[in-house]
């Protein structure tokens, strides 16, 4: 008897100390303790889930946007999307492929791995923007199919122009980051980027796992020391709570709000969430009115395996940025070191395209790519729909398939419409034109630019990663004999080089 009532008390300390430790463990998370432990209970009280994104781990989370019709002129003349400088998309794949296995198709957006690419067009000559339209035969459309590119390229703007940035870094320091060195990765990103900044700019970090915190308070560069402390200190343990990560660092963000600033969140996570709202829709109605204000997002994705595509690249949609994907520093370099003022700095926002074809000459059409960037029609010129940023030097290429009319040999095959809200000091609303005669199309494939040449051959890659119905019949080696056709010089660039060895290494899983 004597024992049984030592273990019943014994029973009754446990339980109290139990219900002791799920109410002190949240608030010294809130507190900002360093306690890391989240109990299952914890997690459900706070409106979260044992699982992220409400399925299992170790997964990865893309989604199905389809693949663009062919349009019939006689029934819609007009094509509208708003502008995409995301690259996430190829360099995900790219990982898949360097891992020896095939991209899920739900991975692939034309447009990412079109726009991934270094082109060579003109800058624009006292305007944000210059326009290159060509058109050309069709390589992979058939002979009775042209294929017309729009190129569009923002204005320059030199290092030592660039704005002051106000920078929150938004990191992602659950235990999913230990994976295969993520967080190691996004320590050596930021190092690197803070490298690229000047005494002009200021830095503040938040992290969250079980809950979010900030651990840095907006400071200049001058104690560029602290910062890169602040950031080595960083180990990764716990769930994901990532809504509160973001609320924390918007409101960071705007208490260090400077007009007149690059005021910029740059968020690096795999987009796991597991705690509070886990769905992209849930978050996103979140951070609408800080971009609103003119807080940017740049979201940075890192890992393999368990990452959450979905999120992140609606993340960057709704926050005014753009998503990139980094899997080596190499990446980081080119996102954070080699085109630091275009990942800043953004020239437009809400850029829309419009192309109207004309049903004289043009029978129908498709638009390869961006199709979860549709806009309607009647909404090009409706300045409250989103459209897309454009940073500085940022490039944008869209192509489409076209088949004229029969025996048409004259005529405008289509204008080009931009319409945007410039980020100059005027904040004004911008609307230009150019058009492009059936005369001016190549009639020989071999006069056409390494540019047509080299996005035709991305674009039909990309369709046949991602099973384009309109690829059925896709032939990897006809891409590869396009690649290399190009000039040496094209094919000596870093990126071109490399997508010759995808696409051959794609070739041979599936020879």
């Amino acid at each position: 008897m004597k024992v049984q009532s030592i273990l019943a008390r014994f029973l009754v300390l446990a339980a109290v100390l139990f219900v002791l430790a799920a109410m002190l463990l949240p608030a010294l998370n809130k507190a900002g303790g360093r306690a890391r432990y989240c109990p299952t209970a914890s997690l459900m009280a706070h409106g979260g889930s044992a699982v992220p994104n409400g399925q299992a781990y170790d997964a990865m989370f893309f989604e199905n946007y389809g693949v663009n019709p062919f349009i019939d002129t006689e029934d819609d003349a007009l094509s509208t999307f708003a502008v995409d400088v995301d690259t996430a998309s190829y360099a995900l794949c790219r990982s898949y492929i360097r891992d020896g296995h095939l991209p899920p198709k739900d991975a692939v957006r034309v447009e990412e791995f079109v726009n991934y690419m270094p082109y060579q067009v003109a800058g624009p000559e006292g305007e944000d923007f210059s326009v290159e339209l060509e058109g050309s035969p069709s390589w992979f459309g058939g002979p009775k199919y042209r294929l017309l590119r729009v190129a569009i390229k923002g204005r320059e703007v030199e290092l030592e122009d660039r704005k002051p940035a106000v920078l929150t870094f938004v990191i992602d320091v659950s235990g999913s980051m230990a994976r295969g060195d993520r967080l190691g990765l996004v320590k050596r990103s930021l190092k690197m980027l803070l490298d690229q900044l000047t005494e002009e700019d200021q830095v503040g970090i938040v992290v969250y796992g079980c809950r979010a915190r900030e651990v840095l308070p907006h400071c200049g560069l001058e104690e560029r020391a602290r910062i890169f402390r602040a950031i080595e200190a960083l180990s990764p343990s716990g769930s994901t709570y990532a809504q509160e990560g973001l609320e924390v660092g918007y409101r960071a963000a705007r208490d260090a709000f400077r007009p007149g600033a690059v005021n910029r969140v740059i968020l690096c996570s795999d987009g796991v969430a597991n705690v509070g709202a886990t769905g992209a829709e849930e978050i996103l109605q979140r951070i609408e009115e800080y971009a609103e204000d003119g807080i940017q997002l740049t979201a940075l994705g890192f890992g393999m395996g368990n990452y959450n595509d979905v999120l992140m690249e609606k993340l960057a949609d709704k926050g005014d940025g753009h998503y990139a994907y980094v899997d080596t520093l190499t990446e980081a370099r080119r996102i954070l070191v080699e085109d630091i003022t275009g990942t800043l700095q953004v020239i437009a926002r809400d850029m829309k395209v419009q192309v109207a074809f004309n049903p004289d000459v043009v029978a129908r059409y498709r638009l390869l790519g961006y199709e979860n960037r549709a806009v309607a029609d009647e909404d090009f010129r409706d300045d409250q729909v989103d459209g897309g940023e454009v940073g500085a030097g940022h490039q944008v290429t869209a192509l489409y398939e076209i088949k004229l009319q029969k025996g048409v040999t004259e005529g405008e095959v289509a204008a080009v419409h931009l319409r945007y809200l410039s980020c100059d000091d005027e904040a004004r609303i911008v609307e230009r034109s150019e058009g492009i005669r059936r005369s001016e199309f190549w009639n020989s494939p071999e006069d056409t630019s390494p540019e047509q040449r080299l996005a035709a051959s991305v674009a039909e890659f990309s369709e046949v990663l991602r099973s384009s119905y309109w690829a059925q019949e896709g032939d990897l080696g006809e891409v590869m004999v396009l690649l290399q056709g190009l000039p040496e010089s094209y094919r000596a660039r870093i990126e071109v080089a490399e997508c010759i060895n995808l696409v051959a290494q794609v070739m041979e899983m599936q020879a």
